[in-house]
């Protein structure tokens, strides 16, 4: 399946202001993942999708490929949709949304996401990491559970599944994996995924992939025995991301 790689960036993020052109070890932050994203060789192309003209102008003096989306898009989702309805993308049979924020993604996360769908056991694919039992009360964290064939059953904020008594810790620990934000696609389920309308269980979550889930959808979980990278959300995650970069790209080269 010829594989495209959608890098969505927009610059309406509260938390850190300008989040996708603010510095990451001299380079913005979106350059620097569309740079590793682009060395990883997963897909035929790699672009970056955004609204701002700004962020667009960046990312091409660095030599990167950008599609300008529309401002009303809500997701990360809806931006892919938009790209894989340009007509430089007609040829493509599936593509992948890497989250602009994750430098340190490794590839084996984007690889797995990207055969869920590859491979033909699902239209629709994401992956997860084994999880420790700090990720059961950090609502930041995003849980999900499966079915024994891969799919997933739901994802949550909340500690899933629920811990009714103590003496089940053991079996509930590989039950519940900790979700990273990386989705594949093909063109199909893109499309179908998009023409859905919004579920509450989106809204209360806050969660995008709740809404085909909600309307019978299945998705495929990749689970992958590496540790979970987190973000750049805040000022302070960036000041760590900075400090950790230059050790980070010497094990990288």
């Amino acid at each position: 399946m010829k594989t495209a790689v959608v890098i969505p960036a927009r610059l309406g993020a509260t938390r850190l202001p300008r989040k996708p052109l603010r510095d990451l070890a001299g380079e913005p932050l979106v350059v620097r993942v569309w740079r590793r994203v682009e060395r990883m060789g997963i897909a035929e192309r790699v672009v970056v999708a955004t609204d701002h003209d700004e962020v667009a102008e960046i990312v091409k003096a660095a030599g990167g490929d950008v599609i300008m989306t529309s401002s009303d898009c809500a997701s990360g989702t809806a931006r892919v949709a938009e790209v894989a309805a340009s007509p430089g993308f007609a040829d493509f049979d599936a593509f992948v949304n890497v989250q602009g924020d994750e430098p340190f993604i490794s590839s084996g996360f984007i690889r797995a996401a990207a055969d869920v769908v590859r491979s033909g056991r699902f239209t629709l694919g994401t992956v997860a990491a084994t999880a420790s039992d700090e990720i059961y009360d950090t609502p930041s964290i995003v849980k999900v559970v499966t079915a024994l064939d891969g799919r997933a059953l739901y994802f949550s904020r909340a500690p899933i599944p629920f811990l009714r008594d103590a003496a089940d810790a053991p079996l509930r620990r590989p039950l519940t994996l900790q979700h990273i934000g990386v989705y594949s696609y093909t063109r199909e389920a893109l499309a179908q995924w998009i023409a859905l309308p919004p579920h509450p269980l989106e809204d209360i979550e806050r969660l995008e992939q709740l809404r085909p889930l909600a309307h019978g959808m299945n998705i495929g979980v990749a689970v992958i025995d590496e540790p979970a990278e987190c973000g750049i959300d805040t000022e302070e995650d960036l000041r760590i991301a900075n400090e950790r970069w230059r050790s980070f790209a010497a094990g990288e080269s």
